[in-house]
């Protein structure tokens, strides 16, 4: 059985004073919960949270992880970095960071295998554009970015990656994908797993659903036999929105 996982994604939200307001609300409301609560926050505010959390059952995420150990990277933020500061978790490759930053299947690799490397636990992002949805290459875009996120992934490495499958038309617009949609592709990302790594291993990796989850859809989403979670944007926001997600079976 593979335990369900409902992480937020703050994105450029929360000032540090923001961020420990929010925690202090939140934490009460998730203490619990049944499944595994992560909060990934901005980089200044990380420290914070990770103080907050430190003897609950939340844990806390960078939103993206440098590919290379130290050096001139102008911006870019080390694993050792985000270790040091309290951060378990990081995103890799969301779809704002591919479509506005230049992320790469490469990039999105690298900085995979550097999370991996200081036991940070990867959230790797997939997902298509509405034009290769409705141009029926759904399943040829997750399949090349899955295989390229996990090259040179061992299988032992894989029981620490969560993937999150974000369409991306369904990323802070308000859609999201049907039940039956965005289970079908999961399922889908996961026999590519089974193809790379055997049926075992695929069926122990953790696949969230992460285009506009909310207290509205939540339910109905974790119904369905192969989403192990969510990826919340917006409705991570609020305590009792998050909260809600995070309760989806009350």
């Amino acid at each position: 059985m593979r335990k369900p996982i409902i992480a937020g994604n703050w994105k450029m939200n929360n000032t540090i004073a923001e961020a420990e307001k929010l925690v202090k609300e939140l934490k009460p409301l998730v203490k619990d919960a049944e499944c595994d609560v992560v909060l990934c926050v901005p980089y200044t505010a990380i420290a914070a949270v990770a103080k907050l959390t430190k003897k609950s059952n939340i844990a806390v995420g960078a939103e993206n992880v440098a590919w290379a150990d130290k050096g001139a990277f102008t911006g870019e933020i080390s694993a050792a970095m985000l270790k040091e500061v309290g951060a378990t978790y990081a995103i890799i490759g969301h779809s704002e960071r591919r479509q506005m930053f230049g992320e790469t299947d490469e990039t999105v690799n690298k900085r995979t295998i550097q999370a991996l490397k200081y036991g940070l636990k990867p959230i790797v992002c997939v997902g298509e554009t509405l034009e290769e949805r409705e141009g029926g290459k759904t399943e040829e875009v997750v399949k090349r970015q899955t295989e390229g996120a996990f090259a040179n992934v061992t299988a032992t490495e894989m029981a620490q990656v969560v993937i999150a499958y974000e369409p991306v038309w369904a990323i802070g617009t308000g859609k999201t994908a049907t039940d039956e949609q965005a289970n079908e592709t999961i399922a889908y990302i996961r026999s590519v797993l089974a193809s790379l790594y055997g049926e075992e291993t695929a069926q122990g990796v953790r696949i969230q659903y992460g285009g506009s989850m909310n207290p509205g859809n939540c339910k109905s989403l974790m119904a369905q036999p192969d989403i192990d979670g969510g990826l919340i944007g917006g409705a991570s926001l609020k305590a009792a929105d998050f909260n809600k997600v995070v309760h989806y079976n009350a």
